[in-house]
């Protein structure tokens, strides 16, 4: 059983920066693909970014491409979300989970954070 825990989130204007970790326990990291998802109020879940493995494979949403980045640390067991030039259609609860299959865009990941909140506004 993994455990995630999200962290990071919190109240940015409108072009600033955050960077959200997740810290995962009770599993081999390294095995698991980790994803980040987010959700807007009265809006579906929808796909971020996901890193494979070792990290040496990326994918992004179109909506984020250029402005997040995504990146993880295996000895330390947390994946990370660098998040530039914020909008404030960004605004949701972000979401980290982790899969063994590194499945670009899919929301089918074995294992879910609580979430942490982040919100873009002047």
């Amino acid at each position: 059983q993994v455990q995630l825990v999200e962290s990071g989130g919190g109240l940015v204007q409108p072009g600033g920066s955050l960077k959200l970790s997740c810290a995962a326990s009770g599993g081999t990291f390294s095995s698991y693909a980790m994803g980040w998802f987010r959700q807007a109020p009265g809006k579906e879940r929808e796909f971020v970014a996901i890193v494979s493995w070792s990290g040496g494979s990326t994918y992004y949403a179109d909506s984020v491409k250029g402005r997040f980045t995504i990146s993880r640390d295996n000895a330390k067991n947390t994946v990370y979300l660098q998040m530039n030039a914020l909008k404030p259609e960004d605004t949701a609860v972000y979401y980290c989970a982790a899969d063994q299959v590194y499945a670009p865009t899919s929301q089918n990941y074995d294992y879910w954070g609580q979430g942490t909140q982040v919100t873009v506004s002047s």
